[in-house]
């Protein structure tokens, strides 16, 4: 598996990322239109991005898929978690069960892009959890977690530690796209 020189210099919780774009130009708008603008018919387009990108990897079927929970509040705005609708058409696509139910989110917190990349870790650390009734369903298990943009990885980084806390033994995030870092 490709590592990359930050992941090599500072491995973060995570055992994989899997990304099917670039968070770029015409990807960029796709995925603001859906996640802010309710353009759900372009879930299963998305999904079907990620899911390429999945077998392109040759990975192991999960266990389970869970969406990155988002915060009660903006779960209000939104009406939909956007990392829910690409989990639960993305486990026919690669396997596995997606649940939104295993994983809580404790609090809210600042919107990660409004904080600088320093800052986001320390935004988030302390947000998650894995729900009383998943601890002995993701024992040992094969976890996909599930978000649409992923940028710094704090929020991925601190969902995979909470998740090998509760005994998963490995945890690859998968998103439709990846912040490219300066200089890519």
């Amino acid at each position: 598996m490709d590592r990359c020189g930050a992941c090599l210099a500072a491995p973060p919780a995570f055992d994989a990322a899997v990304a099917a774009v670039d968070y770029a130009w015409p990807w960029d708008g796709l995925v603001g239109h859906f996640k802010f603008h309710a353009a759900l018919d372009l879930a299963p387009a998305l999904t079907e991005r990620i899911a390429a990108a999945w077998h392109a990897r040759h990975l192991d079927t999960p266990h389970w898929l869970l969406p990155v929970p988002l915060a009660s509040e903006r779960l209000r705005e939104r009406g939909y978690n956007q990392a829910w609708e690409i989990a639960r058409r993305l486990a026919s696509r690669i396997g596995g069960t997606a649940d939104a139910r295993l994983l809580v989110r404790l609090r809210d917190t600042a919107h990660q892009v409004a904080l600088p990349p320093d800052r986001r870790a320390a935004n988030v650390r302390g947000a998650f959890a894995v729900a009383p009734e998943g601890l002995a369903r993701l024992r040992d298990a094969r976890v996909v977690l599930v978000d649409d943009v992923m940028t710094t990885g704090a929020t991925a980084a601190e969902i995979a530690a909470v998740l090998k806390q509760a005994g998963v033994r490995d945890v690859t995030v998968a998103v439709l796209a990846r912040t490219p870092r300066p200089g890519d």
